[in-house]
């Protein structure tokens, strides 16, 4: 599958975001990664329904949003997911994650299932026609800036493996959690190919945005 990039926009500078929307079009990225935490199921609050309509106002990029909220199922609609654009829901977040993952398809977006780090991805089973991805949490959800937990990588390949040995090989694959150059490169070897680009790679202070795009993109050829 080919390697997408998805940037997290609670790590852009909010008073460049139409700068920085327009660079991120020029340089062909993928998605817009939105984290959306309610203080509950995750230790912060950020991105809301204004900001996702914002973000829609100004750029054609599809969204990648990722709903770190408990129950998820009843505040789908609150975002009004488009087609095109990735919706994810945690495992961990609701006893319905059947239900959330429905109402994600019939609102015209395509469902993502996200699994926190300690989760197994082979509870998912019996959802697995139901989504058109994964999304592994390389660290635990809340806060920008943490250190890699390496038992994610053999996770990620083992997902991977299982995935195409059961007939579901066209599941993507898209990681979150310090995704950085180096990281990126080994969590591609393991089979992921969506990345969501933060602080230590796209946001990365010590490059443009541009040249940190580039040096992303060349991470995960």
């Amino acid at each position: 599958m080919r390697a997408l990039l998805s940037p997290s926009m609670m790590c852009a500078d909010i008073e460049k975001l139409s700068e920085t929307l327009k660079t991120f079009g020029e340089c062909g990225i993928e998605y817009l990664h939105v984290d959306v935490m309610d203080g509950c199921f995750a230790p912060n609050f950020t991105l809301g329904t204004d900001y996702v309509k914002k973000l829609r106002e100004l750029t054609e990029i599809p969204l990648d949003a990722h709903l770190m909220i408990e129950r998820p199922e009843d505040k789908i609609n609150w975002f009004a997911p488009r087609h095109g654009e990735f919706f994810s829901v945690h495992y961990e977040s609701t006893p319905h994650v059947h239900r959330a993952l429905v109402k994600i398809k019939e609102a015209g977006a395509r469902p993502m299932l996200a699994l926190n780090p300690h989760t197994p991805f082979r509870g998912i089973e019996h959802v697995l026609e139901d989504i058109d991805a994964v999304l592994i949490m390389t660290v635990n959800p809340g806060y920008a800036g943490q250190k890699l937990i390496n038992g994610t990588i053999k996770k990620i390949a083992g997902l991977r493996e299982w995935l195409d040995e059961t007939g579901n090989g066209r599941i993507e694959i898209e990681v979150d959690g310090n995704v950085s150059f180096a990281n990126a490169a080994r969590m591609r070897a393991a089979g992921a190919n969506i990345f969501v680009a933060g602080s230590s790679s796209v946001f990365d202070k010590n490059f443009s945005l541009r040249d940190a795009i580039k040096k992303l993109r060349d991470a995960v050829a």
